[in-house]
Parts: C-alpha cells; sequence; structure tokens
C-alpha cells in the first residue's frame, strides 16, 4: 500500500482552511497545531481515543452554519466504528472525517492495528456506513488536486488517507485544562 508524508498531507488541508472547527485528538493533536494556531482549533487529548468523530458530529450539529473537520487515526477509528453509521444518519451536511491511517496505534507504541493483517478497507466501510461523499488517497498529488472538491462536496464528507508513520516516539504536547479550550471555542463560536 502507498502512503504520504503526514506533514504534507495535512499542510493541503491547513492551506485549504478557512473558518472551520478543526477537531483533533491523539496523534492529529500533535501535529496540526505545528500548522494552526486557530482559535477553532479544538485539541481533545485526555483518552479520547476514537473520539474525535463523535466530538466534531456534536458541534457540527450545534454549529450547523459552520464547517466541522475532525481528525480521526484509523486505531481511533477502529475503536468507534459506529460513529459512521451514526454520522452518515445524522446528515450533518457541515461535516468533514479526515481518517489519518498509518496502520498503527501511534500513541501507545506503534504497534500495528489488527486491520493491517486484514487488509481493512475504510472507504468501503465509510461507504457501507451511508457516506455518499467519501474518497481515499494514498498519494500526496493527487490528494492535492482533489482536496478542494472533497471539500465542497455534501457532507457530511469522508476523506481516508494513507499516511506514513512517524520516525519519532509520540509524545502529547503539553495539554492546556479542558474546560479552559471548551469555554475558548464557545467564545469563539458565539462572538
Amino acid at each position: 500500500m502507498s502512503s504520504m508524508p503526514l506533514l504534507p498531507a495535512l499542510e493541503v488541508l491547513a492551506a485549504l482552511r478557512t473558518d472551520q472547527i478543526v477537531v483533533t485528538t491523539m496523534g492529529s493533536a500533535r501535529e496540526w497545531p505545528k500548522l494552526s494556531q486557530h482559535p477553532l482549533d479544538f485539541h481533545y487529548l485526555p483518552s479520547a481515543m476514537g473520539h474525535s468523530t463523535a466530538l466534531g458530529l456534536g458541534l457540527a450539529l450545534a454549529q450547523s452554519r459552520r464547517e466541522v473537520i475532525a481528525f480521526t487515526g484509523d486505531g481511533g477509528l477502529l475503536m468507534s466504528l459506529g460513529s459512521l453509521v451514526t454520522t452518515a444518519a445524522s446528515g450533518a451536511k457541515n461535516l468533514t472525517i479526515v481518517l489519518l491511517d498509518n496502520r498503527r496505534y501511534e500513541v501507545t507504541g506503534g504497534q500495528p492495528t489488527a486491520a493491517v493483517d486484514a487488509k481493512v478497507d475504510y472507504l468501503a466501510i465509510a461507504r457501507g456506513a451511508g457516506f455518499t461523499s467519501a474518497w481515499s488517497f494514498d498519494r500526496l498529488d493527487a490528494w492535492r488536486a482533489a482536496a478542494a472538491s472533497c471539500l465542497a462536496a455534501p457532507g457530511p464528507r469522508f476523506i481516508a488517507l494513507a499516511v506514513e508513520q512517524l520516525d519519532t516516539a509520540y509524545q502529547l504536547p503539553a495539554p492546556s485544562p479542558i474546560p479552559a479550550r471548551a469555554k475558548a471555542l464557545r467564545d469563539r463560536l458565539t462572538a
């Protein structure tokens, strides 16, 4: 399976980002802040593996006039596959789920997920869950060429990006208190 470097894959979205809420957990919460310090970035770290899709859906439903991008890792998505069915059934037109598939449980030491041996097709799972706007990319040039049209398609949207595993040991960024982050996001959304 081909894959692309993680940071350049995220840079594609950072370049297209305007005023969307961006939800990150686990691995993406370490990498996205290298590219964005936007007031609408919501990094949720404590025990959040598998929760970014649900957090993104909740924000999309509560803020129906604003686009939401929620990053999830493949390990996290495997823990909450039902969230795809719930998301598709919700009809949230303003939500994009971006799967960062490195075939590893990165935050717990880089162990391979069970999906490696099972050859899981996340695009097929998303479509089977009800996503009509769904894509999979394993080459940076193809992702770069299609990203804007993917984000403009009817939601909810699912984008699977095959990304390379990082060579460095995972370290969480220094978290700020969740209540303070939630209040800052709420204040920005109600301003």
